[in-house]
């Protein structure tokens, strides 16, 4: 098997791994990513799910992925991908700078750092997530930019994924 690989980049601190699509355990999510870059957006850094940073986007396939290779207890290097109804991501408590309507979907791309995460969130419960890729290189690197980003904050920074 020929394995493909994504840059992941956090822009403004010039901070990039390299992760390997798990196109064995999730084929149709790793399709719909890689046909879909580049993607950037602004990052933000999890508040409930601990050592993970994300950008949100608006949907890039016709149809949501299914559930394939899923977790609830991501590693350090997972990307994982989650896709929300507006309505779950729609309270100011999540702290977005736009507002998420309740008939709308929010596709949500997002690298784990560190150890020990769980993916529940109190407004709606478990939250399982596709892992599709992980990070093979430079994975010390990018914790460091995000432990920076969880102390210094996320604005004017961007997350970007694009194909090595």
């Amino acid at each position: 098997m020929i394995h493909r690989y994504v840059e992941v980049s956090l822009v403004k601190r010039g901070i990039t791994c390299t992760a390997r699509l798990l196109d064995d355990r999730a084929p149709v999510t790793c399709a719909a990513v890689w046909d879909s870059l580049p993607l950037s957006g602004d990052v933000y850094h999890a508040k409930y799910a601990r050592n993970e940073i994300y950008a949100l986007f608006p949907p890039f396939v016709p149809s949501e992925p299914p559930l394939e290779n899923p977790t609830v207890t991501p590693i350090p290097g997972d990307l994982c991908y989650f896709s929300f109804a507006g309505a779950e991501l729609g309270t100011k408590a999540y702290g977005y700078d736009r507002e998420v309507g309740p008939g709308a979907t929010v596709v949500d791309l997002a690298l784990f750092y560190e150890r020990n995460n769980l993916l529940l969130n109190g407004d709606v419960g478990w939250v399982p997530g596709i892992v599709w890729g992980q990070v093979v290189e430079g994975l010390a690197e990018m914790a460091d930019g995000c432990n920076d980003l969880w102390r210094t904050g996320a604005a004017g920074e961007s997350l970007s994924f694009r194909r090595a």
